[in-house]
């Protein structure tokens, strides 16, 4: 994974705009955070690009075939996480018989499995997951999680 600034100034934006998007449209992204800030030159809109290199596959994504390989993506600490958490979600599905991603997406995972510490109040941060998921999932996700660590834990 690797990270790359935009800086566009407020006013003047078509020309860092369209190298931006060409930028977008070349490389795999997986995640922009977007800031907005102002100093004595002027404002500015920040964009940080999380991406991996390599162009996209339009036909991949097109049919929705464009899978992230999330043991490149996370860290090896966090990657170990989402995979805890991802025996968990199927635990959960299983319990209410629907699919895994109805109660999580891979990528809602990934963004649990960054957070600094896992708690049902800190779920919410998480892009794609609503008040409805935390509420119906976040307690059991978070005592499966903590049950599967003891296992762990006993087990070595």
């Amino acid at each position: 994974m690797q990270i790359r600034i935009f800086n566009i100034p407020i006013g003047n934006t078509d020309e860092m705009q369209l190298e931006m998007n060409r930028f977008l449209s070349a490389n795999r992204v997986l995640e922009i955070d977007q800031y907005f800030y102002q100093n004595e030159k002027g404002a500015y809109w920040t964009f940080c690009v999380r991406y991996l290199n390599g162009g996209v596959n339009h036909t991949q994504m097109q049919f929705g075939k464009n899978k992230i390989d999330y043991k490149e993506v996370l860290s090896e600490k966090e990657f170990v996480v989402f995979s805890r958490l991802r025996e968990c979600r199927k635990t959960l599905a299983a319990d209410d018989a629907v699919p895994a991603y109805a109660v999580f997406t891979d990528e809602e995972l990934a963004g649990i499995s960054r957070l600094p510490v896992l708690e049902v109040g800190n779920l919410i941060s998480v892009r794609g997951v609503g008040d409805k998921k935390v509420e119906k999932y976040g307690k059991r996700l978070i005592e499966l999680f903590k049950s599967k660590i003891e296992e762990n834990e006993k087990g070595e």
